[in-house]
């Protein structure tokens, strides 16, 4: 998966860091939008978000439904506040990949994430940053 490094000014940086959560838009098959509330990582050094879920989740399954390049948008809010990161995602339950995502997760929430048995690392390639007053 390409990456396009976004450009985020240091409020937006900052708010990805505090530990709202976000709603992770994604599409099933039929192509109407499935919203659910995750957790999210966010890297600003290579533009890349990371959601933990169950492989089994309708969310990891849309977006492996999806293809190689499935769109996607997340959407962080805090009242009025709000930075929505649209992009592609990809599923992967590769080690090296998880070990990192929760570890992302770990130092934003302070806590591990759920850990089922087929955990699973949502990947967004972030292309398009919408924000409001950030």
């Amino acid at each position: 998966m390409s990456r396009a490094i976004v450009e985020l000014r240091a409020a937006t940086r900052a708010f990805l860091t505090s530990p709202h959560p976000a709603a992770f838009t994604t599409l099933r098959p039929d192509g109407t939008p499935h919203v659910t509330p995750v957790r999210l990582t966010f890297d600003a050094a290579t533009g890349l978000v990371r959601v933990t879920t169950r492989a089994g989740a309708r969310k990891a399954r849309n977006v492996v439904a999806g293809g190689p390049a499935a769109p996607v948008a997340l959407c962080q809010a805090d009242g009025f506040r709000w930075v929505t990161l649209e992009g592609r995602a990809a599923v992967t339950d590769d080690p090296a990949r998880l070990a990192e995502a929760i570890r992302r997760y770990s130092d934003r929430y302070g806590a591990d994430p759920p850990a089922p048995p087929d955990l699973v690392v949502v990947e967004i390639a972030v292309d398009r940053v919408l924000s409001r007053d950030l």
